[in-house]
């Protein structure tokens, strides 16, 4: 595990937060009010318990119980109520005192609660929702280089983490320094001279509280970071168990697991440690603090300087003090969490976007089909060309193949007209326009593409169709699984078009998933097709209806075909050759058979492949 290097301050993370905090500001401001309203009130009760002690000592009944007592006295007279017992009448009244404050206590704490979370539900639904339309923002590139799983962590338990500091640790840690000071002035109040003797304690506190704050930040962040490692492993091998049980790699991969989750656990332990030392700090530090209230206050009432319900109500007051002060301790642990996850979800939405709209982008409201590449270069790293001064023109309603050698630049060409990727030199054009000056969904959505490797969504086969897009109507679906000849297969099932699709469409063929996708480009009604290796991997069969749909799309627009499988592309008006980036040849299927070329030799071997 790589050592953890911070990138954004603390004060740089709360601004951060605040630009979504401020739009619910006066909430948090009036959720701020009730907690100082309760921390006072909070203040009372260890007062009546020193007046209740108090009026049990009979002999400083008039010293110490003075308060209480000429309450309940003035009480009686004002009702003209005769007690056989004013010290019994006043206990009653601190009783009553204490279940009014302890209403109204929890009448306040459930309203800034409720307040709160409310407040705070809202903001982090669009910190998610900002999350993860950048996400979906970055380019495929930018996408490939990051492991899902981390991206997953980034959205779910990192943004659930910041929701915990909104309703819970920002208040707390307020409602907790604010007491530990209103419980310090309470103490001067009542006892100067005992309060100054604790005082000793503060900053070693103080000190011990930052120390805990730097150490804890850094080591939680680990255990995120070690979280992150095994969510973004997990998402990655479930997804390819099949070949881990195909080439019997499990007793590896759970080597492999066992490390990271091994690394979390290290992590956790030293976290845990950190936290076991403060609190039992803290507890000593409290024990200390006792002692001495229980020794000097005791020298204090005997020589008639403290009350004995003052005594008590000050000795409660230490509790009160450091139980605010232990309770920070795991409020420190969450505000760690919290900005910890924060600074994570931050780096995401930081990340700049690669591929994006030009200042003077347009709109399109159809494609002719016209495409041109004009001495494209094209690298994914750095000074590694995959493509190396491209030039060609593709007609509007022309049917393009593209072959070659695995690696020749193929599927790079298809990728780059629809921008998953932006060029270093040269230039794209569609219509005579730059493909840059094209707005990106203007763009893609009117090039339809078919790739080898299908991907189909939870839900039903009308959904993986239309993409949950309601303007499409059942005939519209209807004529585009007749087009393309998924009706075969699609009537067959006891649901038609609602059958539930498996994550990834794992209970349906190759072919059976491509004749989905090709479905689901008809109904969108591309101007330009993109078809990349669509055909392999298929059964004959299947091939012969995906030969059939794929001669009915040709004349729907322009399609750009990238097949291993020349049979696929003979019928198309241009083959493009290529050969490590570079266009060695290019004409119709029998152009280039006279030539006698690479495509020649291509054709002979896989004509022979195929007679044996």
């Amino acid at each position: 595990m790589k050592k953890y290097k911070r990138q954004m301050s603390d004060r740089a993370l709360f601004k951060r937060l605040w630009h979504y905090l401020a739009p619910y500001k006066f909430k948090f401001i009036f959720a701020i009010f009730l907690t100082i309203l309760t921390v006072l009130i909070q203040l009372i009760p260890a007062l009546l318990q020193g007046q209740i002690i108090g009026l049990l000592d009979a002999d400083l009944a008039s010293k110490a119980n003075e308060p209480a007592v000429r309450l309940a006295q003035n009480l009686m007279e004002k009702y003209n109520y005769t007690a056989p017992d004013a010290k019994l009448f006043a206990s009653i009244i601190i009783v009553i005192a204490f279940v009014i404050i302890l209403v109204i206590s929890s009448v306040i704490m459930y309203v800034t609660r409720m307040m709160l979370n409310k407040a705070s539900q809202k903001i982090i639904v669009n910190i998610r929702m900002d999350a993860f339309t950048h996400i979906e923002n970055l380019s495929i590139a930018q996408i490939n280089k990051t492991p899902i799983g981390k991206l997953v962590t980034r959205v779910t338990s990192d943004v659930a983490a910041i929701y915990d500091l909104f309703t819970n640790v920002l208040v707390n840690l307020f409602s907790h320094v604010l007491k530990i000071i209103f419980v310090y002035v309470m103490m001067l109040v009542i006892s100067p001279k005992l309060t100054l003797y604790l005082s000793i304690v503060i900053p070693v506190l103080i000190l011990v509280s930052i120390v805990f704050n730097k150490v804890s930040r850094r080591q939680h962040s680990k255990v995120r970071d070690s979280i992150s490692s095994i969510n973004a492993y997990l998402s990655e091998n479930l997804s390819g168990m099949k070949i881990t049980q195909i080439f019997n790699q499990e007793n590896k991969k759970y080597n492999e697991f066992n490390d990271r989750n091994t690394s979390l656990k290290k992590n956790s332990l030293k976290e845990i440690l950190i936290f076991g030392v403060f609190r039992p700090f803290i507890y000593v530090l409290y024990v200390v603090c006792q002692i001495i209230v229980l020794g000097l206050g005791f020298i204090e009432i005997k020589n008639g300087y403290l009350s004995v319900a003052n005594y008590v109500s000050f000795y409660e007051y230490i509790r009160e003090f450091f139980d605010p002060i232990q309770q920070l301790a795991d409020q420190f642990e969450a505000m760690q969490s919290a900005l910890a996850s924060a600074e994570k979800v931050f780096s995401v939405l930081d990340t700049p976007i690669e591929i994006l709209d030009s200042e003077d982008a347009i709109e399109i409201e159809e494609f002719k089909g016209k495409i041109e590449f004009d001495h494209v270069w094209f690298y994914y790293n750095e000074n590694n060309w995959i493509l190396k001064d491209v030039s060609f023109t593709i007609n509007p309603k022309d049917t393009v193949a593209f072959v070659g050698a695995t690696g020749a630049g193929k599927t790079t060409i298809l990728a780059l007209i629809v921008r998953n990727y932006d060029i270093q030199k040269g230039e794209i054009r569609i219509d005579d326009i730059p493909i840059k000056k094209i707005k990106i969904e203007s763009l893609r959505k009117h090039i339809g593409q078919m790739l080898q490797d299908v991907f189909l969504f939870s839900g039903s086969i009308k959904n993986n169709i239309t993409l949950r897009d309601d303007r499409f109507t059942n005939e519209e679906i209807d004529e585009a699984i007749k087009y393309v000849n998924a009706d075969r297969f699609i009537n067959k099932l006891h649901d038609g078009l609602e059958y539930q699709v498996y994550e990834r469409g794992a209970n349906f063929s190759a072919g059976e998933r491509q004749l989905i996708s090709f479905a689901r480009t008809i109904v969108h009604k591309p101007n330009i097709m993109i078809l990349d290796e669509a055909t392999a991997n298929i059964d004959t069969e299947t091939e012969v209806l995906i030969q059939n749909s794929l001669e009915k799309m040709m004349n729907v627009g322009t399609m750009l075909i990238v097949a291993h499988r020349l049979s696929t592309v003979q019928h198309a008006d241009k083959i493009i050759v290529l050969n490590k980036g570079e266009i060695i040849e290019s004409g119709t299927h029998q152009e280039l058979l006279k030539k006698h070329g690479h495509y020649y030799n291509l054709y002979e071997l896989q004509y022979k492949h195929m007679e044996k």
